[in-house]
């Protein structure tokens, strides 16, 4: 804006001497040329809006969602157990670490000199509609009874929490279990050894062993067992359950409550 003053302010006081001195030679023409440079000079220039720093209007899509954001918090906090404090059972042998605004909790304990964690995850609804390779299997000799099948696919819903437990001793391997706990039930889907090299590209290409499914039965028992004897156990898996559909719910709240602070600014 100042060099714009500046130029200005050239242009209006050379125009008077320039429209003199060709006057007083008789050079008509000069005059006319400079005319519109005189004439430009001497027009008003616009003014300069002043910056404005008052915040601009909220679109209205904003204020609807906001509307919708608010209705869904309250439903959440009339309908949910957001505020219920879990009881710890006296012989749950696990110390919980619960982090606000994480997805997934630890628990931690140490059996006969082994330091054991277990990470635990949102819990997710089986509905029963996934498909079942081995009874599908089934079915494929039984194409005619279709009662059975009717019978076979009315599986009432169970919610499900995956689990990763390891269990190491001192500076030695680490063993890994990555199982899904069902509410009376611990299924092992995979079982891992590995060193604790604290390299990410060699553990990404470490070999984990089989399939679980298909090591000998008797040693998928006593992994179990192994498991089992070290707190994985129905009882664990009843309160995680619990523990954490109550946390899925509190967490949703906290979530909506943070959409709710973004769209306010």
């Amino acid at each position: 804006m100042a060099l714009f003053a500046a130029a200005r302010r050239a242009a209006a006081s050379a125009a008077p001497l320039i429209l003199r001195a060709s006057a007083s030679s008789g050079a008509h023409r000069g005059a006319a040329l400079l005319r519109p440079l005189a004439a430009s000079a001497a027009r008003p220039q616009p003014r300069a809006m002043p910056f404005s720093s008052a915040p601009a209007t909220r679109p209205s899509s904003d204020a609807e969602l906001l509307s919708v954001i608010d209705s869904e918090i309250k439903y959440a906090e009339d309908c949910d157990d957001h505020d219920r404090v879990e009881e710890i059972p006296d012989n749950f042998p696990f110390k919980i670490t619960d982090e606000k605004g994480m997805n997934a909790i630890t628990l931690k304990r140490t059996y006969h000199g082994e330091q054991i964690e277990v990470l635990a995850q949102m819990p997710s609804l089986v509905t029963g509609d996934e498909p079942d390779h081995d009874r599908d299997a089934e079915g494929k000799g039984e194409e005619g009874d279709g009662d059975g099948d009717e019978d076979q696919s009315e599986k009432p819903p169970q919610s499900s929490i995956p689990l990763t437990v390891t269990i190491t001793k001192g500076d030695g391997p680490i063993l890994e279990f990555t199982c899904t706990a069902y509410p009376d039930e611990v299924l092992i889907d995979s079982l891992s050894v590995r060193q604790p090299s604290g390299n990410d590209e060699i553990d990404l290409i470490a070999y984990e062993g089989p399939d679980f499914n298909d090591l000998d039965e008797n040693l998928q028992r006593a992994f179990h067992k192994y498991l089992e004897l070290r707190g994985i156990s129905p009882l664990t898996t009843n309160f995680l359950h619990e523990y954490m559909i109550n946390k899925d719910s509190r967490e949703y709240l906290l979530w909506l409550r943070k959409l709710k602070d973004f769209f306010r600014q």
